[in-house]
Formats: structure tokens, sequence, C-alpha cells
């Protein structure tokens, strides 16, 4: 049977990209205009890092065989969500007045189990890890609690694998959505997760050899969170002491999104408070 440490970049790209057209638009209201812009900008920010820093053939060659294989490997999803999301969330959250938001990275999954709160998330009977109760309301940016509000959580387990993104891990393992009750408030029980690399085994582990990177993210929780007339938040939560918080390959950690959890009083893992605030929809 093939275990989850025998995960392969390749494997993990094809799924990624395969999640991706299945479930996000390829389309955008974008005239002729604002594509001659962007594409226009982009193409001459190659050029001129090109003429700046006299790229020869063999560096272009070289460029090209990779970009062929980001394409064969599946991880052209897995390059852009490391290396460019951060930048377009920065955008499109510069308006918000609530909780802050960050990337969603490769391996958000719809539909994931429905729970109310109090939750505890899908996972094996052995799941390894630090048990974590993590909890908090959800309110308006006037302080109001929202009844119902839906918290979908995913994360990577203790070893550092998604599931439905390596094999041997059951389905929904460590991911769901929770209903918050009628004040808003959620209790999610789960296991604390663990920093990892990104995939270094195909055409993205080339790219952070050759320039000497590391391959690392910190430990995260991932979160979309969402009630009624009011704008969905995707966001990461990371933890307090970790040593990538601060060099995160993927430049998605924020200052307000690290938490200090603590030991539960039952001794039974540790415990984190996290209150989300939603801004209304335009």
């Amino acid at each position: 049977m093939t275990t989850e440490t025998q995960a392969t970049a390749a494997a993990s790209g094809a799924g990624a990209t395969a999640r991706f057209r299945e479930n996000k638009q390829f389309t955008a209201n974008t005239s002729q205009e604002r594509v001659s812009t962007i594409a226009g900008r982009v193409i001459k920010a190659i050029n001129d890092t090109v003429l700046e820093e006299h790229v020869s053939y063999d560096e272009y060659n070289a460029l090209k065989a990779w970009l062929i294989k980001v394409g064969e490997d599946g991880e052209w999803p897995l390059f852009l969500d490391v290396w460019v999301e951060h930048s377009v969330e920065e955008v499109a959250n510069a308006n918000r007045h609530g909780s802050k938001g960050t990337i969603e990275g490769p391996y958000y999954l719809p539909n994931s189990p429905e729970q109310n709160s109090p939750a505890t998330l899908p996972m094996r009977d052995d799941e390894p890890g630090t048990p974590l109760l993590f909890q908090g309301q959800v309110t308006n940016v006037a302080g109001q609690a929202l009844p119902g509000a839906k918290i979908e959580i995913w994360h990577a387990d203790d070893l550092g694998f998604y599931s439905q993104f390596a094999p041997g891990i059951p389905e929904w393992n460590l991911r769901g959505a929770v209903v918050a009750d009628q004040d808003g408030n959620f209790q999610v029980h789960t296991m604390q997760p663990a920093p990892y690399q990104i995939p270094t085994d195909g055409a993205c582990g080339q790219l952070i050899a050759a320039a000497g990177w590391h391959a690392w993210r910190p430990a995260h929780l991932h979160l979309k969170v969402s009630a009624p007339e009011h704008q969905l938040i995707t966001t990461q939560l990371y933890f307090e002491g970790d040593e990538h918080v601060a060099d995160d390959i993927a430049s998605a950690v924020k200052p307000e999104l690290v938490l200090a959890p603590t030991d539960r009083a039952d001794g039974i893992g540790r415990e984190v408070t996290y209150n989300f605030v939603l801004d209304p929809q335009d």
C-alpha cells in the first residue's frame, strides 16, 4: 500500500491542477486594453531582466526547459500560489476593515463535511500530533455577532501532508466546515499542524535548489470564514515560535495572523482563541 510519505511532486501537482480546473473560473471580465496592459508589463519586465542581467542563451534555454517541466509536473498552481498569490491577495483585500486575509494555496477543496459547533475534524484513530482546540467568535465590523457563520478549515497533518493530495490519507482527513452557534461562537477540535516543505522533487524544487533558497512553510491552519451579506475572508493562521514565521517561502505571514496557543487546563493538548471580523458585502 502506498503511504503518504511516498507522495511525489508530480502526483501532488497533477492533483492541484485537476482541482483548479474543477473549482476555479478560467475567465474574467477583462477588456482587451486591460489584458494588453498587464501582459505587456509582464513581458517587458522579463525582457528588462534579460537585458539588465545579460542573460545568456544557455540560461535562456535552461529557462525554457524548466517552464516546460513546470507544466509537465502540474506545478503551475504551486508555483503561482507560492510566489505570486500573496501580491494578488494584497490587492484583493486592500480595502477591508475586518480580519486580515492571506493566500488560499493550492490545496483547498470545497464541500468538506459540515458540522455544528462544537466540532471535531475528521481524523484517523491514531492521528499523530498534539491535540488543538481552536475557538473564537465571528462578528461584523460593528462588533455584532454573526449567528450561523461558516468556518471552513483545512490543514496539513503532523507529517506535513494534505488529504486528497498524498496517498494513504482518508479523504476528508483534517478538513471540515463548522457552523457557529447563535452567538457566532465556534469550537474546533483538531491536531496542531507541522511546518512542511513544499514539494521539492519537481520543477519548483529545481528552482529552489538552483537559487539556494529553502522550501519551508511555517505550520498553519487554512480558513475560509463566511456569513450571509458579508464578504468571505480567506486566511491562514500561524504559530508563535515557528522558525519559519519570519521567512515563509510563500511570503504569506502577517503579524496579525500569528497565534499563541496555551496548554489546556485538562492537560489534553493546547488551545487558542482567534476572533474573525467580516466586512459587509459591497
